[in-house]
């Protein structure tokens, strides 16, 4: 049986942590996505606002983040991921903001992912190609900021996961960064090569795939043993829900909205044996609290059946 890994996110607090990790290794996790981008969010950055959190030192940080070691290590939780706050890059603001998400943010979160004992970090590539005309000129911007943490992810041991995004432009929703599996791949290699380590990774997004429609199993079998990270959750084709894998028909015949049996081929055909890991947050804080063991078990079992058919 593969490993089954799930968000921190919802479940783990920073009071008391310990008990988060308990819950989640009753639930029958043995692993973690660690959710770092919820100390600086999106949302705020997006509106050019920012918090203080990532201005303390790294030894308050560590000291801030030991308790929540401390509960993963106690209930046998390993943090295999975690994701780096994002966007890296806000296209309306100023210097000053930007060059703190570069120059604190994220060495800082690499320091925090080795302190966990976490070998990956998942970051959101810079979603340029609208102002800057071309996806060739948006890579170049989020290859700058990979060269800018490459050399520390190597000297952590760290491997930097870029993921595929979506985009929504004039309401409109399509690719974003990184989803040409051929173009990904060139790049990973290329960069991987000139640090000779294993700095940059890929961790594929099912939910983001479904929404612009990329064929699961050819885009993972392309990508082989570059992918080290999952992000695994569903939604109806038109909005990134995050909800538990096959809720979502397209008729009443129950065809699933995702292509399901291809992520479990693409898997198979790589022979994929890293964490089945669920980005499925909004669903436990859907569910009432009562339910919240009951639901996480759900999503463990789902990983379970997962991992018995990738393994057929």
């Amino acid at each position: 049986m593969m490993q089954i890994g799930v968000q921190t996110k919802n479940v783990v607090y920073d009071i008391h942590p310990e008990e988060g990790f308990s819950v989640l290794q009753r639930a029958g996790f043995t692993c973690a996505d660690f959710s770092l981008n919820s100390y600086l969010l999106n949302t705020s950055l997006y509106q050019l606002e920012r918090n203080g959190f990532f201005d303390k030192s790294i030894h308050e940080l560590e000291k801030y983040f030991k308790p929540h070691k401390n509960g993963a290590d106690a209930a046998g939780i390993k943090i295999n991921q975690m994701h780096m706050p994002y966007p890296v890059y806000v296209p309306m603001a100023n210097k000053e903001l930007n060059d703190y998400l570069w120059k604190e943010v994220a060495p800082k979160s690499m320091m925090i992912c080795a302190f966990f004992g976490c070998s990956y970090i998942v970051i959101h590539g810079c979603k340029l190609a609208h102002f800057l005309g071309s996806e060739e000129e948006e890579w170049k911007r989020t290859e700058q900021f990979i060269e800018s943490i490459a050399p520390l992810a190597k000297d952590l041991g760290i491997t930097i996961c870029i993921e595929n995004l979506y985009d929504s432009i004039a309401g409109h929703l399509v690719e974003g960064p990184c989803c040409d599996v051929i173009k990904a791949v060139e790049r990973i290699d290329r960069i991987n090569e000139k640090y000779q380590a294993e700095v940059l990774g890929f961790c594929f997004d099912t939910g983001h795939a479904n929404l612009v429609g990329i064929d699961f199993e050819s885009f993972i079998t392309g990508l082989g043993d570059r992918l080290k990270v999952l992000h695994i959750h569903d939604n109806d084709g038109a909005a990134d829900l995050h909800q538990i894998p096959f809720t979502f028909t397209k008729n009443r015949e129950n065809l699933a909205s995702t292509d399901w049996a291809g992520f479990i081929r693409g898997l198979r055909n790589i022979k994929f044996n890293k964490v089945l890991s669920f980005e499925t947050a909004p669903v436990i804080s859907t569910f009432p609290d009562l339910m919240k063991l009951d639901t996480l078990s759900f999503i463990a079992k789902i990983g379970q059946y997962f991992s018995g058919e990738i393994k057929l």
